[in-house]
């Protein structure tokens, strides 16, 4: 701290100036800031895998593959023969999920499909235990 006493006395010395010198501890701040980002390490933003290598077996068997496909009225073909109702796709969905080896099930919906229809069929394969279910023809969708 410092502090500046004139001689007193006179009316025109000007008075006391009470000033804290701050410039040392800006210097000590910006030095512990300096020495913060030095120390800290460097954050890098991968992930490190330890990745097999090679070529992985073909499968012993290719897979039953089933295509489901809604129309843009709202009906359902099942491998291209038409479903008469949600009915009908269950029974079919309930026997594909029986299988001991359960078959993909793909399901490529009409760009003019409502969005319901679709959903409609992707919740009776969820609730009836189809576990290989993908949506296929996804790039009709890309403006």
């Amino acid at each position: 701290m410092a502090m500046n006493l004139g001689t007193g006395g006179s009316s025109q010395d000007p008075g006391v100036m009470i000033d804290i010198n701050t410039t040392p501890l800006i210097d000590v701040m910006l030095v512990l800031l300096v020495m913060l980002i030095i120390t800290i390490p460097i954050q890098l933003h991968s992930v490190n895998l330890n990745m097999p290598i090679g070529t992985p077996p073909p499968p012993l068997e290719q897979p039953v593959v089933i295509t489901v496909d809604v129309d843009f009225d709202g009906t359902i073909y099942w491998n291209g023969e038409i479903l008469q109702g949600p009915a009908a796709l269950n029974e079919k969905l309930t026997s594909a999920a029986a299988m001991p080896v359960q078959p993909e099930v793909h399901l490529r919906p009409n760009k003019l499909a409502e969005y319901k229809d679709v959903v409609l069929v992707m919740a009776a394969a969820q609730r009836l235990g189809v576990t290989k279910l993908g949506l296929v023809g996804n790039e009709q969708f890309v403006r």
